[in-house]
């Protein structure tokens, strides 16, 4: 066993190793960062949608993120299964375990999207989240919340839930809470010193902690609800209304692939994790376009209300209309019309005509 003063020397290289990873990356990461945080501005902030819009695109996120993320590891719940089991129906062709782990994990992901800003980032956090994560899956009772005693292995998972191979091999237990001590010190120390970018800084966390793999399960969806939790906190506010989880099922294939490779080269004189933060960064750059274009005209049906809707729809038949007209053609009272118009005004997606008892309004044409 290595002595005190050895391990000091290791935690100081392993931590060392971490800046040198990023300080320099090839110029396509640079532009996509760049490209990620304009579309980052032109996101509309929560304050000027109604909270009801989105509380409903977050209900939808929550499902589809459970779903997908569930499935990465080798669950086979559809996303309408995650609905019925939230609305507490039980499903009998599933087993107690699928229904267990995506229980954890929605409950999980709702709190970090409800209490992100005052969520520390520390080692307690990650040992918490993972007894929350996994406090409804009975098997996992005796190991939740703490590091793993003994060798786990990263497996492929097929469609079937069925492992196709290792992809790669882990951080040995004994190594475990060092490598995890010192690569959250690192990632809240550099975060705080504002040294490197956020989105390198939480890529490099995200494939070091999944080559540590911490613990014995639950490693892989931990690092997802990480993934939300960290992006939110760097000002990614979108990430609860357009699915990151989704996405990386999507692109499954490239995630183990870009995993793979860059974690062979980690711990040797060249490590190089371009391919994975270039496919982390393609995955948050995907997310962003989504956000800015569920604002969009085409997608505006997800951030309306059933009553907003209708408001909406009347207009775009309508060449010219007004407040009175609206309402009495579609039945909705005038304060809920007023407010919809109000709404429809900050998107952009109508103008208003003339002041006063004779304004009108029209489709925006731009």
């Amino acid at each position: 066993m290595p002595n005190s003063s050895q391990k000091i020397t290791e935690k100081h290289l392993f931590s060392n190793n971490f800046s040198k990873r990023i300080e320099q990356i090839p110029s396509v990461i640079v532009s996509k960062i760049a490209k990620i945080d304009e579309l980052k501005g032109q996101w509309i902030t929560g304050a000027r949608l109604s909270p009801q819009v989105l509380g409903r695109l977050k209900r939808s996120v929550l499902i589809t993120s459970t779903g997908a993320s569930t499935r990465i590891e080798g669950a086979r719940l559809s996303d309408e299964d995650i609905e019925k089991l939230m609305r507490g129906i039980n499903i009998q062709k599933f087993t107690n375990r699928d229904k267990q782990e995506a229980q954890g994990y929605y409950e999980l992901l709702e709190n970090v999207f409800n209490s992100w800003k005052n969520l520390k980032f520390s080692e307690n956090l990650i040992k918490h989240f993972h007894q929350e994560l996994l406090k409804h899956v009975e098997k996992d009772e005796k190991h939740r919340g703490d590091y793993k005693k003994g060798e786990n292995k990263v497996h492929m998972i097929d469609e079937a839930g069925q492992s196709i191979g290792i992809l790669f091999d882990t951080s040995p237990a004994y190594l475990t809470p060092t490598q995890m001590q010192t690569l959250v010190e690192w990632t809240q120390k550099t975060v705080e010193e504002n040294k490197f970018h956020p989105l390198l800084v939480i890529g490099n966390f995200l494939v070091e902690f999944l080559k540590i793999h911490p613990f014995t399960d639950g490693n892989g969806r931990l690092s997802r609800v990480l993934t939300n939790l960290l992006l939110l906190q760097a000002g990614y506010v979108y990430m609860p209304y357009v699915s990151h989880e989704k996405l990386v099922e999507d692109n499954k294939p490239d995630y183990y692939i870009a995993l793979r490779r860059s974690q062979k080269t980690m711990g040797t004189d060249k490590e190089d994790i371009t391919d994975w933060l270039e496919f982390f960064l393609d995955i948050v750059l995907q997310q962003s376009y989504m956000a800015v274009e569920l604002l969009s005209k085409e997608n505006i049906e997800k951030i309306l209300s059933e009553k907003q809707l209708l408001v909406w729809q009347y207009i775009e038949k309508a060449k010219e209309t007004s407040t009175g007209d609206i309402a009495e053609n579609t039945k909705i009272a005038r304060p809920t019309v007023k407010q919809t118009l109000d709404v429809l005004l900050r998107l952009k997606k109508i103008e208003r005509i003339g002041l006063g008892r004779s304004t009108r309004y029209t489709k925006n044409k731009k």
